[in-house]
């Protein structure tokens, strides 16, 4: 799939080409094997987002000083763009659009790319691209950290060029900038050096506007925005969303309601019982079989951590092992997680279960679950649980 930008009043051609890639997990058999799971999953995210455990903490809105004087200056400077290119991630396409800056960006030559997309579903990915490509809107999914997956095809010798990349918090704006970068300085070397945005895990890294001569002949300048947000998310669906991917501080919401709503969203797709299916095929690799007992299992994942010796197993290992323990969960659990209160009491066994496989000792009169909470979204934010979608397509809602 080829995306091209041909500005009228320059000869200069800006490519981006992806390619598709292998899904990491086996989850995403799971989200792939049918279509009505995902038609779904809107109305289950709905729901996980309106229940009891969001009543205490309200709606989500995170709007610091650096993104109201942000916005404004995104506003002058997209006067002078010829070309922008919207971030979003992969995982919310929709939900990861700032709508107050859409009115704007659509009256701009724009390409939407998607980051994330070895996090997200490639099944599912490719059904959102032709839905952008029916709404007659460019639209590429990247790896941002990955020059193989952001490759600039051409660009011919013309006049300067100016480009914008805008986005909401996290969704890899300035990773991006860096891979383009790394791409052009190759096809069209450059004696001096020149500078790298900053990256990090956490949102809020850039908050100031800052450009980046990326190439000569032609002369390409980016201009890395800082992370943007609608002043207050109405919707609290969306809100929680961009809270599970990282665009919203896990300090502003709290990692504890983040990690319920995670799981009241595997709990109602019923993602967990296919996960039995899927442990049990990675016998060359687990060949103990499933134990109820806490000790035992402790003593498993010590035992193959010792003779392995190897990071990337122990991982591996513990992955499998609370996705066991979230199967297990729910196939013991005889409440009915179709009224709220009930799938609330499982989600709470789910993470007192969690606690005991992430080895996080229990403190007295301590019935919070914010250690494990944490461990949870680093393994969902990381992809290790599989790769997700987590907005449905508009013509299935």
């Amino acid at each position: 799939m080829l995306y091209m930008y041909k500005p009228q009043s320059f000869g200069a051609r800006l490519c981006f080409t992806s390619s598709p890639r292998r899904a990491r997990s086996s989850a995403a058999i799971v989200e792939g094997a049918g279509g009505s799971r995902m038609r779904g999953l809107t109305r289950a995210a709905k729901r996980a987002g309106e229940m009891a455990f969001n009543a205490g903490g309200g709606a989500v809105n995170w709007f610091p000083g650096h993104m109201a004087a942000a916005s404004r200056a995104i506003r002058d400077r997209l006067k002078l763009a010829d070309l922008v290119i919207e971030v979003r991630d992969a995982r919310i396409p929709l939900s990861s659009a700032n709508e107050d800056l859409q009115p704007v960006l659509a009256a701009k030559r724009r390409i939407l790319a998607l980051n994330k997309k070895d996090l997200a579903n490639p099944n599912i990915m490719n059904r959102w691209l032709n839905h952008f490509e029916s709404c007659k809107q460019d639209c590429i999914s990247i790896n941002a950290h990955s020059s193989s997956s952001v490759n600039q095809e051409a660009i011919s010798k013309e006049p300067t060029l100016l480009i914008m990349v805008v986005g909401v918090p996290n969704v890899g704006k300035s990773a991006l900038i860096n891979s383009i970068h790394r791409i052009a300085t190759s096809r069209f070397p450059v004696p001096d050096k020149n500078k790298r945005a900053m990256v990090g895990p956490l949102p809020g890294v850039t908050q100031d506007i800052a450009g980046y001569k990326i190439a000569s002949q032609p002369s390409i300048y980016v201009l890395d925005t800082p992370g943007v947000l609608v002043p207050s998310i109405p919707d609290m669906e969306t809100g929680l969303k961009l809270a599970l991917t990282g665009a919203v501080k896990d300090s502003v919401v709290g990692e504890e309601r983040i990690a319920k709503y995670l799981l009241s969203l595997l709990n109602i797709r019923k993602t967990p019982l296919h996960w039995e299916r899927l442990v049990h095929r990675r016998g060359e690799v687990h060949e103990e079989t499933c134990s109820h007992n806490e000790n035992d299992s402790r003593d498993s994942l010590r035992r193959r951590r010792c003779l392995n010796n190897s990071d990337a197993l122990y991982v591996q290992d513990l992955v499998t092992e609370v996705q066991r323990t979230l199967c297990r969960t729910c196939l013991d659990y005889t409440g009915n997680t179709e009224e709220e209160s009930e799938l609330e009491s499982l989600i709470d066994m789910q993470l007192t279960a969690l606690r005991k496989v992430f080895r996080i000792p229990h403190k007295p009169f301590d019935e919070t679950h914010g250690p494990t909470s944490k461990k949870l979204l680093t393994l969902f934010r990381s992809g290790k649980l599989g790769p997700f979608i987590l907005d449905d397509l508009p013509d299935e809602q």
